[in-house]
């Protein structure tokens, strides 16, 4: 006699948010939500949480690898990240840093090293800190099939040359840089640390989304630091960051608890052990 129960089917893969899909996002009376991951199990789950993208960031200099800035973390490293992250996002559009000074080394350089991170990652863009300076860059980078998120504002890799972590407020300069990054071909650009309305500004005077950290309510979208959502972070936490969890104390609190019952012989129980 055979089974006439069908078979369960897979659930449908979700669609995927491509550059395009997250460009026209601008349209909409949505905003678009960005989050950062560093590894497989972080990227599935804030996947599963539904944000449009996930940025696989040079933060992980100093989140992850305990840094004082983003400069030391490397193009091989943040390709290490980017593979699993790529692995584990299904319907987030997924956009790679690039390292300092990945791309400042002339245009083919730049080609090489961002078709290194769309080569072996999943990933779909990169990101690069610059506007008007970065124009040809970004130009190429497009040009060889490559998209671009652009980066205004404050520029964590320009740490030195800016004097610390500034809000930047020349407004006739953070337009430009906005404007040109667009006219290169950039699809989005993040907008960090620049006077709410100044970013305003710049986010009705362009067609691409603005993504804003530390830029207003009045950007097309906000990214967040995943440890910083998470209350993760051990070190200074900016003003523009909201803690949606205390992680750091729930993690902290289930390892001691581990530690003493261990050492009281409560774990492991019987329930632990095999026969």
């Amino acid at each position: 006699m055979t089974n006439s129960t069908p078979a369960p089917e897979n659930p449908p893969r979700p669609k995927r948010i491509t550059v395009p899909k997250f460009s026209a996002l601008k349209e909409s009376t949505q905003k678009i939500t960005m989050i950062t991951a560093y590894d497989y199990p972080m990227a599935r789950l804030v996947d599963e949480a539904g944000v449009e993208g996930v940025l696989v960031g040079d933060s992980m200099s100093m989140v992850v690898q305990g840094h004082e800035n983003t400069l030391p973390v490397t193009l091989d490293e943040m390709i290490y990240h980017a593979e699993m992250v790529g692995r584990a996002v299904n319907r987030a559009l997924v956009v790679v840093d690039m390292p300092f000074p990945s791309y400042h080394l002339g245009t083919h350089k730049a080609i090489e090293n961002a078709g290194r991170i769309l080569k072996e990652t999943r990933c779909q863009a990169v990101k690069l800190e610059g506007g008007a300076d970065q124009a040809e860059t970004i130009a190429a980078l497009v040009s060889a099939g490559i998209p671009v998120m652009a980066h205004c504002g404050l520029r964590p890799q320009s740490v030195h040359q800016l004097g610390g972590y500034r809000v930047q407020r020349d407004e006739n300069a953070l337009l430009n840089d906005a404007r040109t990054a667009e006219q290169a071909g950039a699809f989005a650009v993040v907008l960090e640390c620049v006077p709410a309305d100044i970013a305003k500004k710049i986010t009705k005077h362009i067609s691409i989304p603005t993504i804003g950290i530390g830029a207003g309510p009045d950007c097309d979208g906000q990214v967040l630091v995943l440890h910083d959502v998470l209350g993760l972070n051990c070190d200074y936490v900016p003003r523009f960051v909201k803690a949606y969890a205390n992680l750091q104390e729930d993690i902290t609190n289930a390892v001691r608890q581990y530690r003493n019952e261990v050492r009281d012989g409560q774990f492991p129980g019987p329930e632990h052990g095999y026969k």
